[in-house]
């Protein structure tokens, strides 16, 4: 028997909620998603022959995410690891000794997700999830649904919120108790309103004076470019570290996240980026760690500082403005920031020419970048704006 004695006070609400649908509103690092997926590890104990699909936007985002978090759920508790088999990684399935399953896969369209039927759904980061999908999982789900998101903005799960079978639970950071003080302290303390709201609170929100509007998603990276870096941007405990591919290719840009990571040693970056394959290919790194820099080099990663100076951030972000960037639909650090990167206001909501330092890791990665080796406008391209 597992003992849940000591699960935080969540576990016990999303464990014990008696509607079908479970709508999981949360801000940033509120544990939601890491909470949902250790009761879907219990339930599965208690109800043998249980079938718990776990559903992402793509097989990339769920590995980076929701599929990791499980896999630190089962290693860091002896009752899971009595119950579960190791995961298979192959297909990322975690097997019960009582006969349940917890899957986790992600569907193309429509069609595809009319395969297969299930006694439990986990949809994580529903607002990555097209509501047609959506809706042939939930008809083939015999017992209960749950759906997170943080709330960026109105979508179709805010639709569902009214519904009689259905729960909703709006959780924020003081909600995780596996937080730092330091990272609680971060996160109630961003200073723009419509962030904190957002970030902070949970609350359903729509970021405006977003930075980059130039920007649009893409399947993958293109093969044939003109120009080829790699940008760093270094944390470690309470900051992520970002790492992405950015190339040029046609006029325009594109970007492919490579890691976004807190807890990463420079032996850890080293190892990625060659597994990763980048070779001899330049590396931009954040120039305020030199140490860094010089580490990464002595594994013979070619690496040099960027190219910061008065006004670096205003004259890289007025750089990459002149591209349309392509963004790959698996980078779910860069698309989370871009989404919420923003200009600062006054109290009088006067839009400053200055960014506010929040979410902007894989934006520094990528503005290093900018600076150092794209500051020559391509009058021949046209800018797309959406």
């Amino acid at each position: 028997m597992t003992n849940i004695l000591n699960k935080p006070k969540y576990f016990f609400t999303l464990l014990n909620a008696t509607k079908r649908i479970t709508i999981e509103q949360g801000g940033t690092s509120s544990g939601k998603t890491y909470t949902t997926l250790d009761v879907l590890f219990y339930l599965g104990i208690q109800e043998p022959n249980s079938v718990i699909t776990v559903v992402g936007q793509d097989v990339p985002n769920l590995k980076k995410g929701a599929y990791r978090d499980a896999k630190n759920i089962w290693s860091s508790s002896p009752d899971y690891q009595t119950m579960y088999e190791k995961p298979n990684e192959t297909d990322r399935i975690f097997k019960c000794k009582n006969g349940s399953i917890i899957e986790f896969t992600s569907y193309q369209d429509e069609q595809d997700a009319k395969s297969g039927k299930r006694d439990y759904l986990f949809v994580n980061e529903a607002n990555g999830i097209p509501f047609n999908i959506y809706w042939q999982l939930s008809i083939r789900t015999k017992k209960r649904i749950f759906l997170d998101y943080n709330p960026n903005e109105r979508f179709w799960a805010h639709d569902l919120i009214s519904e009689p079978d259905a729960v909703f639970f709006r959780t924020w950071h003081v909600h995780n108790p596996f937080l730092t003080q330091e990272q609680h302290d971060r996160i109630e303390g961003i200073k723009d309103k419509e962030l904190w709201e957002v970030y902070a609170r949970g609350y359903t929100g729509k970021i405006s004076g977003l930075i980059y509007t130039n920007w649009s998603l893409c399947d993958d990276l293109p093969k044939d470019y003109k120009k080829r870096y790699i940008g760093i941007d270094f944390g470690f405990t309470n900051d992520p570290t970002a790492i992405v591919d950015v190339r040029l290719s046609n006029g325009e840009l594109w970007v492919h996240e490579i890691a976004y990571s807190s807890g990463l040693l420079n032996t850890d970056i080293a190892r990625i980026l060659k597994e990763y394959g980048v070779g001899s290919t330049t590396i931009v790194a954040d120039s305020a760690e030199p140490k860094s820099i010089a580490e990464l080099r002595s594994h013979g990663l070619n690496v040099e500082p960027a190219k910061k100076g008065a006004d670096s951030i205003k004259n890289g972000i007025d750089i990459l403005k002149r591209y349309k960037i392509n963004i790959t639909k698996s980078s779910a650090g860069v698309r989370k920031e871009i989404s919420s990167y923003k200009y600062k206001v006054t109290r009088d909501g006067l839009t400053l020419n200055e960014p506010i330092d929040f979410y902007n890791h894989s934006m520094d990665a990528i503005r290093y970048v900018g600076l150092n080796y794209f500051n020559t406008y391509n009058n021949n391209y046209s800018i797309s704006v959406i």
